[in-house]
């Protein structure tokens, strides 16, 4: 579908087999979420689960499974799948934006990642809608329809920067340390996207259309993939008190909040953070 020269890596053909998985989904989803499918609640806070959902996992778990029958998986619906080899996890979000999807916004992607030793060697990020695939390799860098990615130079806009806001499904509505967080983003950007789908506004970072993205308590299952992404494209990833971030998996919500940017941009996310969590 989309030109991929593979870079060199020991993790070359899993990153091939994802990319395969995940475009095969988009396909299915492409194909259907025009049809009828089947809409149901997911927790109290919200979120659904679609037909679409489980269609699109079903098959990116057979793809692994068929591959690498071994390993662990942590599907969005389906949960932890045992593996005799513990050490290498796959997290799949075969649906990334299912509210989205809901109420006829074409905002949706699937994610792929593939940890070792708790660790994101691989991310995969497809969007069925412009047939676009992005992925990276760790210690590779990360790769789009037109090859390398590349966080471009430029100065933080006197306008202020256009960011980009998640929160885990955890959060309450009225979390004080959600809500202050957020208004100082809003009061210091030209805009802030929250787009129900972390995983696009990870792919959005990692190819320059945002300028930075803020996440409080996110949900694991797409924090791997987005977080390589941005990191492998040269952007800046750190904790959410400016220290270094870890991209493990298996940590609570709470150590979770990361931000990120072009570097230039990072400095002035973090004062607008200290100024939330101070304020």
């Amino acid at each position: 579908m989309n030109p991929r020269p593979d870079p060199p890596s020991e993790f070359a053909i899993e990153c091939r087999i994802a990319v395969d998985a995940a475009e095969e989904a988009g396909a299915l989803l492409r194909s259907r979420c025009r049809q009828e499918y089947a809409v149901r609640p997911k927790g109290d806070r919200g979120d659904v689960v679609t037909d679409l959902d489980l269609l699109a996992e079903r098959l990116v778990l057979g793809r692994l499974r068929e591959h690498f029958p071994l390993d662990r998986i942590l599907a969005e619906e389906a949960g932890l799948l045992e593996g005799e080899r513990p050490s290498r996890t796959w997290l799949v979000d075969p649906l990334d934006g299912s509210n989205n999807v809901v109420i006829g916004l074409p905002a949706y992607v699937v994610g792929i990642a593939l940890c070792v030793d708790r660790r994101p060697v691989l991310g995969v990020v497809h969007d069925p809608v412009t047939l676009r695939t992005w992925r990276a390799l760790s210690g590779c860098g990360a790769y789009g329809p037109h090859g390398r990615l590349s966080a471009p130079v430029r100065p933080l806009p006197s306008s202020g920067p256009v960011l980009a806001w998640t929160q885990g499904h955890a959060v309450p509505r009225d979390d004080p340390a959600a809500g202050a967080l957020k208004s100082a983003l809003e009061s210091g950007a030209r805009r802030l996207l929250q787009l129900w789908a972390p995983l696009l506004t990870w792919s959005m970072l990692a190819r320059g259309d945002i300028d930075g993205f803020v996440g409080y308590r996110p949900e694991e299952i797409d924090l791997p993939a987005g977080s390589l992404l941005a990191a492998e494209a040269g952007l800046d990833v750190r904790a959410l008190d400016g220290g270094g971030f870890s991209h493990r998996i298996g940590l609570p919500d709470t150590e979770r909040g990361f931000v990120a940017g072009r570097p230039e941009v990072v400095p002035y996310l973090l004062d607008l953070v200290a100024q939330a969590r101070t304020g």
